[in-house]
């Protein structure tokens, strides 16, 4: 195969020391820890340490179980530097659960981080393959810097990030994402959001090993600076004073940050005219979230829909859209495909649909993974006549607008009406005493599946079932509402923050 040096993803960091070497590149806090050509540096020389003094091979997967740390991006452009395969982990998942990725994907090496190395460690040689762990807080990673070696030449379609997608209904499974899918994703970013300079910076709010890590990419490319908050989370009274501290700050955000930060009063009074972006993603918005990002921080919001088979990059909806009289209906559309994507609303027998009738979303793009680690069948499910089968319900107006409704297995199928979730859930939250809802079906020996409705009350907010269904008749056709409401403290959650509907339907089975 033909090998390009320009391919490997890494080069972004290259060009950027070169171009923006005295710019910062990782900031912790307000501390600035790495210019570019000082991340560069460190970059060539662990890279050095990878294939010289651990002795690993091009292709080799390295596996990273680690939280936010200033060290996490000079770890992966060091892998990809080195002609290794990044394979990013949440680091709130078990132990075994990050032994089970070592394993599947023949890990050759595991990065850490302190709070994790012991379990992890423990767990990583119980496979076949003997695993090294390095710590990144330890003596062991100083060990590893080298002399620099230089940048490895890939080939367009080589493998770069194997990511394990979150598995709420089984097994992980792993996405392989190019360099050259990498390079699109970056670009594409740049080329449908925002104009990024190296005068921006990008606040990482969720973990870097997830879509919004993986967008620091495009800012690499530009020479902004990536700043990391020293809590390690959504401290909103942290968050308001790097607001204040950085100008032309971006950060990603679920529905559930979000809400921690709109209602927070310290977010109230800082300096919201730093906010350059505010990337919403990682689950569905509901139009009462929307309106309050929107109340409070102007219209410097994004709607962007992707996932991990095609990271950041399936639709997204502009800040310049989100106009005073725009109406609810596309306060919550996830926008139009971007650049070098198409979309398509599909039927069960891949026909496309009528503007405005439900389907499942399917995508063909260049950025689409390349298949799915060792597993050859689900990929040729996936990805069919090279379209991308989501498994996401949808709708798309004569514009190409478009709009999440669930997964395909969370339509609920009432008297052999199709209920979506999603439409029931948005209207529960308008109540502004609802913090969060989730609706399943439950089966029914009448109409085959009833609506289910499980919600959380917002602190010193009471709630009662009959406010409830009149809200729902006011606002719904009679068959969808629900047809029992059960209140919880909480709603149960993966490591990335998605509900977990399956464990919802568990509780109405014991009661």
């Amino acid at each position: 195969m033909e090998t390009f040096k320009d391919m490997n993803i890494s080069t972004l960091l290259g060009n950027a020391a070169r171009t923006y070497g005295t710019r910062p590149a990782v900031s912790m806090g307000d501390e600035q820890r790495f210019t570019y050509s000082e991340m560069y540096e460190r970059v060539v020389r662990i890279a050095g340490g990878l294939r010289n003094v651990l002795g690993l091979k091009v292709g080799d997967r390295v596996v990273l179980a680690m939280s936010n740390r200033p060290q996490y991006l000079e770890v992966l452009f060091a892998i990809w530097h080195a002609g290794l395969v990044a394979v990013p982990v949440n680091a709130k998942l078990h132990a075994r659960e990050v032994a089970f990725i070592i394993d599947n994907c023949d890990a050759s090496l595991c990065f850490v981080t302190e709070e994790h190395a012991e379990a992890i460690a423990s767990l990583a040689g119980s496979g076949e393959r003997p695993v090294k762990v390095v710590c990144v807080d330890g003596t062991d990673y100083s060990a590893l810097f080298h002399a620099p070696i230089t940048q490895t030449n890939v080939g367009r379609d080589d493998l770069a990030w194997l990511f394990y997608t979150s598995g709420t209904t089984g097994r992980p499974k792993g996405a392989m994402l190019s360099h050259l899918n990498l390079q699109l994703m970056a670009w594409s970013y740049l080329c449908d959001f925002d104009h990024v300079t190296d005068r921006d910076s990008l606040l990482h709010l969720g973990p870097q090993s997830h879509a919004a890590g993986l967008v620091s990419l495009s800012f690499v490319a530009k020479g902004a600076n990536n700043v990391l908050p020293v809590s390690g989370g959504v401290d909103a009274s942290e968050i308001a004073l790097l607001i204040n501290r950085y100008e032309n700050l971006t950060f990603f955000a679920a529905p559930t940050m979000t809400r921690r930060l709109v209602d927070s009063p310290d977010i109230a009074r800082c300096a919201v005219e730093h906010v350059r972006s505010i990337v919403g993603g990682g689950a569905p918005f509901f139009a009462a979230d929307v309106k309050r990002v929107l109340e409070v921080f102007g219209p410097r919001f994004i709607n962007a829909y992707g996932q991990g088979e095609c990271p950041c990059t399936i639709t997204g909806m502009p800040k310049h859209l989100y106009t005073p009289d725009v109406t609810d209906e596309r306060l919550v559309s996830v926008g139009v495909a971007r650049s070098g994507v198409d979309v398509r609303i599909v039927d069960a027998e891949n026909r496309e649909v009528a503007c405005g009738d439900p389907g499942e979303i399917v995508v063909r793009s260049p950025i689409v993974m390349n298949g799915y680690w060792k597993q050859p069948h689900a990929t040729a499910d996936a990805v069919r006549d090279g379209w991308l089968h989501t498994g996401d319900m949808g709708t798309m107006d004569e514009r190409g607008f478009v709009w999440l409704k669930d997964r395909a297995k969370d339509v609920v199928i009432s008297g052999g009406s199709n209920i979506y979730p999603r439409e029931v859930e948005d209207v529960l939250c308008s109540d502004p005493g609802v913090a969060e809802v989730a609706v399943v079906g439950e089966a029914d020996a009448k109409w085959g599946e009833a609506v289910v409705a499980f919600v959380v009350a917002r602190t010193g907010h009471s709630l009662t079932v009959e406010s409830l269904d009149r809200l729902c008749l006011d606002n719904l056709a009679r068959y969808k509402r629900p047809k029992r409401y059960v209140f919880l403290d909480t709603l149960p959650k993966n490591s990335t923050g998605k509900v977990l509907r399956t464990e919802l339907r568990e509780k109405l089975k014991v009661r």
